[in-house]
């Protein structure tokens, strides 16, 4: 395969994953409606939170750029099941305890109000992100020793067990064993990001295709590690989950039992991704080609991502610089030819 390890990894530095900066301004924001929330709790005589863990792709970091910054912050908001009683003195349900929450929230600042979602309270920003701010309680229970255990639940379409701290470590200790590096964030947390890039490379595949936990989770299962070939690994990567769903579009959560992320065994958002990495892997056939040319490669990764970020970084050179070299050696004649293919160009099996 050409080798365009470099233009890769540029491209996910420089396109990809989000600048520090915008992390820091997501934080402030996060920040900010955290303090939002403990003050409204406060003045309207609610309980106050146990604590606040972030979550999702936030957590995990393989958020990525967006034209739009259309991002979501999901920040869960924990409660001990005991303090979540209504007006009456009975329990909370679900619905009761997410509009709490929003109530609290809305403090007259938003230009469009905060919203009651199935899973979360969502708070828009007019820069164009939102926070999502999903509602759990701590349930307690005593073994019959006296020894006290606890478990969370998600305040959805009725409580749910389910604590998203646990995702977030699966998702780290996934990265940690299969990454065949330690730095930049390690190999497979990069090749998820460019994963999900491509998958939000056109406006017209949004609503249309797997959701990035989903995306996600087949990268852990499909990852292809190369230390030396960041090109190879999100190639090889790519394939694999092609492969894979050509063998069942169904994916399971990681940390669930009994619990999928799709929804049936012909979910159309998984033929969906399906279909258009086997067009990217069509579009990087010729990468495979003896003679393969760097502006013919560049070209090829351009329109997997539909940029002309890669074709920018072409060194190729012009008749102008031709002609400055040949002023400086006027002798040298330099010849190069394309390098033969590799043995083991191709893949070893899955990750």
């Amino acid at each position: 395969m050409y080798d365009c390890s470099k233009d890769v990894l540029g491209h996910h530095d420089d396109e990809v994953t989000l600048p520090q900066g915008e992390r820091n301004n997501m934080r402030s924001r996060r920040d900010a409606n955290r303090g939002r929330l403990r003050k409204g709790l406060k003045n309207a005589g609610r309980p106050a939170p146990l604590e606040f863990v972030s979550q999702g792709s936030y957590a995990m970091k393989t958020m990525v750029q967006h034209p739009e910054s259309d991002y979501d912050i999901d920040d869960g908001v924990y409660f001990d099941k005991g303090v979540l009683v209504g007006d009456r003195g009975a329990e909370m349900s679900a619905l009761q305890a997410r509009q709490m929450v929003r109530n609290a929230l809305d403090d007259g600042s938003f230009a469009r109000p905060p919203e009651v979602r199935k899973n979360c309270v969502r708070v828009y920003y007019q820069a164009g992100y939102h926070v999502d701010a999903p509602v759990y309680r701590r349930v307690v229970t005593r073994t019959a020793w006296g020894t006290e255990t606890f478990h969370y639940e998600l305040a959805s379409t009725d409580w749910k067990r389910s604590d998203a701290r646990e995702v977030t470590g699966w998702f780290d200790a996934q990265n940690n064993s299969q990454s065949p590096d330690t730095g930049n964030g390690r190999q497979l947390r990069r090749v998820t990001r460019q994963v999900k890039k491509f998958a939000r490379s056109r406006p017209s595949w949004s609503g249309q295709i797997l959701s990035g936990f989903g995306m996600t989770k087949l990268v852990t299962e499909c990852f292809w590690g190369n230390a030396g070939r960041e090109d190879e690994a999100l190639y090889y990567t790519m394939r694999n989950i092609r492969d894979r769903l050509n063998r069942s579009l169904v994916v399971v959560h990681p940390v669930t039992p009994n619990e999928a992320i799709t929804k049936g065994v012909d979910d159309p958002h998984v033929r969906f991704l399906r279909d258009r990495l086997t067009e990217a892997i069509n579009t990087l056939e010729p990468l495979h080609e003896y003679g393969c040319t760097r502006a013919k490669a560049l070209s090829c990764w351009d329109r997997v991502f539909a940029t002309d970020y890669f074709s920018s970084r072409d060194q190729k050179a012009t008749p102008g610089s031709l002609m400055r070299a040949a002023s400086v050696a006027p002798h040298a004649v330099v010849l190069t030819f394309p390098s033969a293919p590799r043995a083991d160009d191709k893949p070893r099996g899955f990750g």
